[in-house]
This record gives structure tokens, sequence and C-alpha cells, in this order.
């Protein structure tokens, strides 16, 4: 083209910097080239741009690239702040129900616990124990949720695409007791405090004074005495709260709501978070109830051991002991956590929990 010809043409007609962006021919050519491929291409150019054949799409700042390190991290951070406050906030529940197991004669029911609780210990008696509770919940909250999340996509790694889709449900149950084992051990040493703080006037006024008086009488061994039936209650019970919960959800989008998950607002998809945890709570509650009079009573007996709390309570006792109350309380309690923590993960930019199988990688 001759420089006559040449300069009755736009120079930005066949600028370098525009030829390399609308190589057509080229993009054509790879047959892996997605439209929307040439849509961001195009969009990054400031001059095309600028001339207005393609307008930029706003900026998400903040977002957190999924399955990695940042991203396990908030989602610890989430589990953490879930499970810490939401503990806590039932602490006069925790109080009565605690008391229940170890002295039914006296806190016969609900009603009646709430009254004897008030009329011996005042209002203080109902929040007994905040301190370990807030402490060893908020330590237990970040360990499950984020390990959860790091073993759910290890395991469908390892498993393959074909597999992870298949067998999700198992991978869900995996993934959850693996995290719990490790939530268990940063639990056991403050839910030991807790429940002697609870249950016994006058052993200590919180975490401060209760922890080194456990280690000075009984050694670091009595932090961790209660560890095996703290393992024996929060594994199905995390087990059943994280696969539940996945396929309560999933079923939901699948059945009960017309609309795919990714086209609901993010309000309407905590509604469904807050909804799927709560039944899962109440299935929670049922199948970790056992084990949970277990610990109450062991951390409470010094010397005491699983026959002498299975004799003493008896198999109806164990099973159903305080049961109604924890229902209330562990559904509450974890719908509440399931809420808090999927809009921790909306805020930082990560998807909700469910209604997707595990993601492998390629």
């Amino acid at each position: 083209m001759d420089s006559s010809r040449q300069s009755l043409i736009p120079s930005y007609l066949y600028s370098n910097s525009l030829k390399n962006r609308f190589d057509f021919e080229k993009l054509a050519v790879n047959q892996q080239s997605s439209y929307d491929t040439l849509l961001s291409s195009l969009s990054e150019s400031p001059d095309v741009a600028s001339r207005g054949f393609v307008v930029q799409a706003p900026s998400e700042p903040g977002k957190i690239k999924m399955f990695s390190p940042a991203a396990y991290a908030a989602c610890a951070v989430g589990g953490s702040l879930s499970c810490g406050s939401t503990h806590t906030g039932i602490t006069p529940l925790d109080v009565v129900k605690c008391n229940m197991q170890i002295d039914p004669a006296k806190y016969k029911n609900i009603s009646s616990g709430f009254g004897v609780l008030l009329k011996e210990q005042g209002i203080k008696g109902f929040y007994k124990g905040w301190a370990p509770t807030l402490v060893g919940y908020s330590a237990q909250g970040a360990c499950k949720f984020g390990f959860y999340e790091y073993f759910k996509k290890t395991y469908s790694d390892i498993a393959g695409p074909e597999y992870a889709t298949k067998y999700k449900t198992l991978i869900y149950l995996a993934g959850s007791a693996s995290a719990e084992v490790i939530a268990c051990v940063a639990l056991c040493p403050f839910e030991a405090v807790k429940v002697r703080v609870q249950t016994q006037p006058g052993f200590a006024k919180g975490l401060s004074d209760g922890l080194p008086k456990i280690i000075k009488a009984e050694g670091v061994a009595g932090l961790y005495k209660g560890l095996t039936p703290l393992l024996g209650r929060q594994i199905p019970y995390t087990m059943m709260k994280f696969g539940s919960f996945e396929t309560i959800v999933e079923m939901a989008y699948k059945y009960a709501i017309p609309t795919p998950k990714e086209q609901c607002s993010k309000s309407f998809q905590l509604g469904v978070s807050f909804a799927g945890g709560y039944a899962a709570g109440i299935l929670c509650a049922v199948v970790s109830h056992p084990a949970d009079n277990l610990v109450s009573f062991l951390n409470n007996s010094q010397g005491a051991t699983v026959g002498d709390a299975v004799k003493k309570l008896g198999m109806w006792g164990l099973f159903t002991r305080g049961l109604p109350l924890r229902i209330l309380m562990i559904g509450t309690l974890t719908g509440t956590q399931w809420g808090i923590y999927d809009a921790f993960k909306v805020f930082v930019g990560l998807p909700t929990t469910g209604a997707a199988p595990p993601v492998a990688a390629n």
C-alpha cells in the first residue's frame, strides 16, 4: 500500500498493536479458542475499549481464587467466626444441658433447669464457661471448615473426575471425618475446662484459672482424657453435618427450587444454606447425643470410665437424656453456622457451599 492511500485510512485500522489483537484468522484456526476468550482479548485493549467496540465489565477486586491457599485460609476464618460466635451465643442452653446430663435429679427438664440455675447462681450462672467456649470452638471451627474444604478437594483429585462425581457423598464423609480429627485435638482442652466450670460450682471462674488448675491437678493428660468420647461425638456429628447438608442443598436446588443455583440471588442462596443447615443439625444432634452424654460425664467425674457412665446413665438415658434441648440447640446452631460461614464466603468472593459435585483436578 503506497503512502498516499495509506494516509486515507485511519491509523487504528493498521496499527501493529491492534493487528495482533484482531488476528481473527489465527483465532479461527485455533478451535479451542472460545468466543468468550475473544471478547476478553478485545476488552483488554485500551485502544478498542476507547473506540466503543467492547464495553469492559466492571472489575471485581478482592476475589479469591478457588482451591488456593488464600481460599482455604478464608474458609478457616469463616469457620472460626461461625462456630465461635454461635457456640458462645448459646452458652445458657449449654450450661443447662450439661447440668441435666450430670444431675438429672436436680435439673429435671429444660424449664426447671433454667429455674434452678437462676435461683442458685443468678444471671451470671447462665454464662459460665463462655471464654473456653469462645476460644475452643473458634479453633475447632477454623480446623473443621478449613480442612474440610481442603480434604474434599484433595480426595476428589485422588478419585478423579468420574469417581469424584459418582462417589461424592463418600468424599463429603471422608473429608469431614478427616477434618474433625484435627478439630477435636484443638477443641479438647477447652471443652474439658468448659464442662468443669459449668457443672462444678466453685471449680474456677473461667479459662484463665480453670486451665492451669486442671494441668496442676492432672497434668496435660487431664485436658485430653475426654478426647476419645469427644472424637466419638464429633466425628459422626461432623460427617452428618457436612454430608447431609451437601445432600439436602443439592436436592433442594434439583427438585424444590425451579431456578438454577447460579441464577438465584446471593441472599436466597444464604437462606437455603440456613434451612439446609438446620435440617442437618437435627440429624447431627440425634446421631451424636450418646457420645455427648459421655463427654459431660467423664469430664465431670474424675477417674470415671465409659463403663461407669453407661452403668449410671443406662442405655436409654445415654440416648435420650437432654436430647430435646440438644435438638433445639444444635438445629439452631448448625443452621446459623452454615448461614454465617457461607455469608463470609460470599463476602470474600467465594461461592456458597453445596449443589455441586466436588471438582477434581484436570
